[in-house]
Order: C-alpha cells, then structure tokens, then sequence
C-alpha cells in the first residue's frame, strides 16, 4: 500500500503517520505545508523510517498536489490538512475557507484526474478518505447523540467550513463515481497536541502558574477521543469501510469543560507534590463565553463498531492521566511549539 496522507504533520495526521509506520508496512507520504500547527517534531518516530516521507506542499496548489501524485502514485488517501481551531475562524475566516473547502476541491479535482488514469483493478481498490469532526452537526440538547445521518447544522466558521468540505467530498462520489469515504470524529487529545485546544492549554498555563481560562460557567460537555484509538480507526475504515459511507468516530467519554479542568488540575496536584501553585484548581478563572458556543456534541459510534470491529481502547481518566505525564514528560517539544506564534493568549473573541 501507498498512502499519501494530508496534515500529516498536524495532531491527528501525525498520530496516524506514527500508527501507519509501527503497525504496517505500507508506504506513506505526507503532504504538509507546515503552518503554525504542523511540526515535523511530532513524527520523530516516523521520520527515521524509510517508508515516510514529507512533502512540503500546499493542498491548495493544484500543479504542486499533481506532481505529489506523479511521483507517489498512492493507493488511497488519507484527507486530514485542515485549519481546525475555532477561535481562530472566529478572528478570521479567510484561511478556514481556503484551506478547509477550496483546499478539498483542489485535491478532488487532482485525485479524480489521477484516478481516471488508473487500470480497473486499481480504480476499484482506490479510496479518497476525508477526515472531519462532528461540530458539522451543531449543537446538541441534554440528551441525545450524532449519527451518521443527524442534519448538519454548523454554527462556526470553522465548523461552517468543514460542513462545505463534506459535501463536495459526498458529491465527488456520488456524481464521480469516486471511491470515497468520511468520518467524523469527536474531540481528540493526547501528545502532540497543539496547545491552543482545551487540555494542552490548561496543562501548560497551570505548570506556569497562570490563570486557567473557562468559558462561560464550563457547562458546555465534549465527548474525548484519545487520538491513538483515532488512528486506528482511521485505518480501519480506509481498510474495511464501504465506499460512499460515513462512519462516525466517538470516544464514549462526554465530560463537562469544567470536570475536564478540574481534573488536570487533580493530576498535576498529583505528580507534581511540590509545585507552589498547588491547588492548581485555585488558577481557575471563568470567562466571557465564546460566541455561538455549542452546548454539547455527544458521538453515536454504534456504526463503526458494529460494522468495522472497531472501540476505543483508552478511558478517558486513564488517557488523560498519561496525556498530562506526556506534557510533564515532553516539555522541550511544547516549548519549542511556544516559543512560535502562539503564546497562550485568548483567541476567538470576535473583535
């Protein structure tokens, strides 16, 4: 097999490089313009196989992605670059939408000119799989869970965007004839994780002392998805999804934003008896809400488990016990991540 991957040096993408080197011998190349939130830091363990290779390409750049595809001749692909924090769509909208839906037209339009070149026995094993997340679906009540056929309602621009990109990868397939699949995940974390997203964000403003941001009063409840049981179900579906589905991908771990806090804040209290900011939940500090902010998302994985053998291996304490051990255990890597663009601050305000 040859993957090509896209955003394989992201958090997700580069779990699944990681995964995809340790547990196959596939071939994989990865096609990543290294924004702010790539780092070839995070695929180390890839990095020194020679079945990886990066390319610096931008999914944008259809004569760049035409020549990726001369020169790889993959077997199927891997969609996951995409501009994915919501508080910067809501500071700026212009990359989520070049990136996030002309970014997939571009690559659609390349892969079904290089699909239409294969033989018969090629285009029937061939699979074009696009990533995206269940903020599609917009917001949930107290009860209730996404399925693979819940309306889409996006209420963010990032989220607006990634429901575009959906759509144009459903219509390639169905108009095309295209061998496609799509998931849809619930929120990820683990190592490797750019630390603007809630976990890595809290972990590293308490290890510091400082304030420890919660929107609103931390009601809004997220279901975790360690990213490790992401990958695997990533390759399970490219390996054994029907072409033309979407499978939905959850970690069964709904928490409210305020108990995810309060327990990073436990754990560090823990493994870290001599820290002078002990009780690390005293950092905590409520926030003006963000705009639009969905109340919950929960995940029907019901799909993928019933038809793919699929389920998350991790619970979410003990993988949130290991993810705050990584960053106490990792800090070069996310000290190099911050001394970038990104410091910490707050983003998404609107203004």
């Amino acid at each position: 097999m040859k993957l090509l991957v896209t955003g394989g040096a992201g958090f997700i993408g580069s779990a699944v490089v990681r995964h995809v080197i340790r547990t196959t011998d596939w071939q994989v190349a990865n096609v990543d313009s290294l924004t702010y939130a790539g780092n070839l830091e995070s695929l180390a363990e890839a990095g020194s196989s020679n079945r990886h290779r990066h390319y610096k390409v931008d999914i944008c750049d259809r004569a760049a992605v035409d020549a990726v595809f001369a020169e790889v001749r993959p077997d199927a692909i891997l969609h996951l670059a995409a501009e994915s924090h919501v508080d910067r769509s809501i500071d700026g909208a212009a990359p989520f939408i070049a990136t996030n839906v002309g970014g997939t037209y571009t690559l659609l339009e390349a892969t079904l000119a290089y699909w239409r070149t294969l033989d018969a026995d090629a285009k029937a094993r061939f699979r074009f799989q696009h990533i995206s997340t269940d903020e599609v679906f917009g917001s949930l009540g107290p009860t209730g869970k996404f399925t693979e056929t819940t309306p889409y309602a996006p209420n963010s621009p990032y989220s607006a965007s990634k429901a575009a990109s959906d759509h144009l990868v459903r219509a390639w397939h169905h108009t095309y004839g295209l061998p496609t699949l799509a998931t849809n995940c619930s929120n990820n974390y683990g190592p490797y994780h750019f630390p603007e997203k809630l976990i890595p964000l809290i972990i590293l403003r308490a290890l510091r002392g400082e304030r420890l941001p919660v929107y609103g009063k931390g009601l809004n409840v997220r279901d975790w998805l360690h990213v490790e049981d992401h990958a695997e179900a990533l390759v399970t579906v490219l390996a054994h999804g029907r072409p033309g589905e979407t499978y939905n991908v959850g970690g069964d771990s709904e928490r409210t934003n305020i108990e995810v806090v309060r327990a990073i804040c436990g754990l560090l209290d823990e493994m870290l008896p001599d820290s002078p900011h002990r009780p690390h939940e005293r950092l905590i500090e409520f926030v003006t809400d963000r705009p639009g902010h969905d109340a919950r998302y929960a995940i029907d994985a019901s799909k993928i488990r019933q038809e793919l053998g699929w389920q998350p291996r991790h619970t979410f304490d003990q993988g949130l016990r290991d993810t705050v051990r990584w960053f106490l255990d990792n800090r070069p890597w996310w000290e190099r991540v911050m001394s970038g663009a990104y410091r910490g601050e707050r983003l998404g305000l609107g203004g």
